[in-house]
């Protein structure tokens, strides 16, 4: 237990006099080196936290939290299901689909797509996409019509605009005297959107819902319905839930079976970053031993006049515990300071550097991120002081150790 003694002492050890200003700076610069990879630490888990949420809101933003389906891949009544899906716990709102592959052609450009059948009127239910569009609506996809909505790069790709005339081919064949010929329909474009996301915006194609299933042959069934919930985290536990009560004819998958891995390499990254940037301040704890061996070494004789007086091992010890653990609480509360003003102003203080310099450090051609995302989350904050703390008091154990196995009668011998 440190008392009191032990406190003023190992406080006053902090302190430079005139003969001890090196040791005085390598404390310092290593309450800096600390400081820094807490900053470091802090920013760095910010910023991928805000890169992560970023992009699950977009993949979010096009596909379902949760999708029920036939194991048939067809689902025949589907209102009766919907109603029964409704008084869920959990479901905000759902809406059917119909899912298909397709060749989009113009002229002779040919790109594959992903074609969704939708309701227009519920599609807001589940996605964002009615306020992802750069021309056209979503309300333009009307029965019978046969309207389509497509990606912006896709558009880009065919070299189409609104009101242009597209070809859809389907894997479908159709039986003609001619012979066995693919099926395909020409389709109006009423509308044009931008996911910024590129597996979307070059590969998905919306079609009404009536239009899909009579060019996939449904017979008036949907592929299933996409539920949205109010808590995306919890899509695995709902998803086993609905597979359950509805028995094993149906099929359910959420979407962190669709993009598990994409969002496991993300956590494995930013596991791995967190540990390498643990090192910078594991360096700068060396440096708190290296200054408190040092300081043992120049205070032998305090020491032992202190041991002469009656202090005892434990007192010794605990004194220079306190010098070291004073560097690392340092360093660890001005870095989770510094570390935590700069996550939450990170997109000013970047805007500020790309309008100094006239450059951009996120091109959002390239990244479709235009900003530097940053998502403080108080739970990296306290695991990274958490460890710099352990490590700052891990670093002062050897030195205070040794301290405390100085003997007096040898340290006062040349004295």
């Amino acid at each position: 237990m440190i008392r009191p003694f032990e406190l003023f002492i190992g406080l006053r050890y902090t302190r430079a006099r005139r003969r001890t200003h090196f040791i005085s700076f390598i404390s310092l610069i290593s309450i800096a080196g600390i400081t820094l990879g807490i900053t470091a630490l802090i920013t760095t888990l910010s910023v991928m936290n805000g890169f992560g949420k970023e992009l699950r809101s977009r993949i979010l933003g096009v596909i379902a939290h949760v999708t029920v389906t036939e194991q048939s891949g067809r689902l025949g009544d589907w209102r009766a299901v919907a109603e029964r899906l409704r008084r869920e716990p959990h479901v905000a709102g759902l809406a059917p689909y119909v899912l298909g592959q397709g060749m989009l052609t113009k002229g002779k450009t040919v790109s594959g797509a992903v074609v969704r059948g939708i309701l227009p009127a519920e599609e807001a239910q589940v996605s964002e996409l009615h306020d992802k569009l750069v021309a056209g609506s979503l309300a333009a996809l009307k029965s019978g019509d046969y309207g389509i909505v497509i990606g912006k790069t896709l558009a880009w790709k065919l070299g189409v605009d609104i009101g242009s005339q597209v070809s859809l081919v389907t894997p479908q064949a159709l039986a003609t005297p001619a012979g066995i010929l693919p099926r395909f329909k020409r389709f109006t474009v009423v509308g044009i959107f931008k996911a910024d996301m590129h597996e979307y915006d070059s590969g998905l194609a919306l079609l009404h819902l009536d239009d899909a299933a009579t060019l996939y042959q449904l017979d008036g069934k949907v592929s299933g319905l996409r539920l949205k919930l109010d808590d995306l985290e919890k899509a695995p536990e709902v998803a086993y839930r609905l597979e359950e009560k509805l028995g094993s004819q149906f099929s359910t998958r959420d979407w962190t079976r669709e993009h598990g891995n994409f969002f496991r390499a993300l956590k494995i990254e930013k596991t791995v970053m967190f540990i390498i940037l643990l090192l910078i301040v594991a360096v700068a704890m060396f440096n708190v031993v290296s200054t408190l061996m040092v300081v043992v070494t120049e205070k032998e004789a305090d020491i032992a006049i202190l041991r002469t007086l009656g202090a005892s091992p434990g007192s010794i010890m605990g004194i220079f515990l306190v010098q070291g653990a004073f560097v690392g609480v340092l360093g660890t509360a001005v870095g989770t300071l510094c570390g935590v003003a700069l996550a939450l102003n990170v997109e000013t203080i970047v805007h500020g550097i790309e309008a100094l310099f006239r450059t951009s450090f996120v091109a959002a051609d390239i990244y479709f991120i235009s900003d530097l995302p940053s998502d403080l989350q108080w739970r990296d904050v306290i695991m990274v002081s958490g460890a710099s703390l352990v490590l700052g008091l891990l670093s002062t154990v050897y030195p205070a150790w040794r301290a405390s196995r100085v003997q007096p009668a040898e340290a006062l011998r040349y004295e």
